[in-house]
């Protein structure tokens, strides 16, 4: 039985969005709304991995735990790991699940589902996709791609992930969602390995994990979830929330 954390890496950074992690949605930052998805999961703890002492701030007035890391992180993959590193000295936790702190809409069975491929000991990290129905998207460089082979119902291993489209010929498209669930040991060796050179060509750190010969699966999920990246995603989110009954 694995004993999962889930961490949500949260800066304040954005070009598009200044501020977004505390980017106010139905009276409560936009963290403290990721926040609460996770924790629905019933998965395990739920930490706010931050260097912004406002971020801190929020989270903990709402109840939640989250813990100041370096500033200097090349990518939230180093600073998830300096946070379970802080938050977990003794290891308790095996299975480390990456949640963006964007994703205030998520599913939270969608999180649930992404651990589902660790019960097999030859997976090293999870992650998620769902099939492409909007033609445009198809195209899109902005759309990362997960090619990858079915293995069992609903779950395939994933070969490759570009922004490319593919791959050729008749059939799905996957688009690739940046949600992933680590072996606490696959964790701790992605990071200490060096940018590999298909990782730095496509810019999609996850070919790290693959030309280094780590196991990807992938569970192909409904829909993709709303990431928040400008002003109009934000507004689209605080429609999608405020459509819901209120749980707390």
């Amino acid at each position: 039985m694995s004993d999962p954390v889930i961490l949500i890496p949260a800066r304040m950074a954005s070009t598009r969005l200044p501020g977004k992690p505390l980017a106010d949605i139905l009276g409560e930052p936009m963290i403290v709304h990721v926040w609460r998805r996770a924790m629905e999961t019933g998965l395990g703890p739920v930490v706010v991995a931050t260097d912004e002492p406002a971020i801190v701030e929020a989270v903990e007035g709402a109840g939640g735990i989250a813990v100041m890391t370096r500033s200097d992180h090349p990518s939230g993959s180093d600073r998830i790991f300096e946070a379970v590193e802080r938050f977990d000295p003794e290891g308790r936790h095996d299975v480390v699940i990456n949640v963006q702190g964007d994703l205030p809409t998520i599913d939270p069975r969608a999180v649930q589902a992404s651990v589902l491929p660790l019960a097999d000991p030859a997976v090293d990290i999870a992650t998620l996709a769902a099939v492409i129905a909007r033609e445009e998207e198809r195209t899109d460089p902005n759309v990362v791609k997960a090619v990858a082979t079915p293995t069992v119902a609903g779950q395939m291993r994933a070969l490759y992930f570009t922004r490319a489209t593919a791959p050729s010929g008749e059939g799905p498209l996957y688009h690739h969602i940046g949600l992933y669930a680590y072996r606490r040991k696959a964790l701790a060796r992605f990071v200490a390995l060096p940018p590999s050179p298909l990782e730095k060509r496509e810019r999609l750190e996850q070919l790290r994990a693959l030309e280094n010969g780590m196991r990807i699966d992938v569970v192909v999920v409904d829909d993709v979830p709303l990431g928040v990246d400008t002003p109009h995603d934000l507004e689209r989110a605080r429609a999608i929330l405020a459509a819901r009954p209120r749980t707390h």
